[in-house]
């Protein structure tokens, strides 16, 4: 499973369940990230686990 995250055509984040994090793909995400949520990359790595979880249940329904 794999999530990227897109802002006017540019790729700014990057999820992949085998890494289980993400990846930010621009300094800036960083910096913005650092300077006023800190603790935004713990938080959203454990939303996008949620998602794969869902998306994984969803794909399931649509095969059946």
């Amino acid at each position: 499973y794999v999530m990227v995250v897109m802002v006017d055509e540019v790729q700014i984040e990057y999820y992949d369940s085998n890494t289980r994090r993400i990846i930010t793909k621009q300094d800036w995400v960083d910096q913005a990230n650092e300077d006023k949520v800190p603790d935004y990359l713990e938080r959203e790595t454990e939303n996008r686990k949620g998602q794969q979880q869902v998306a994984k249940v969803n794909i399931g329904t649509l095969k059946k």
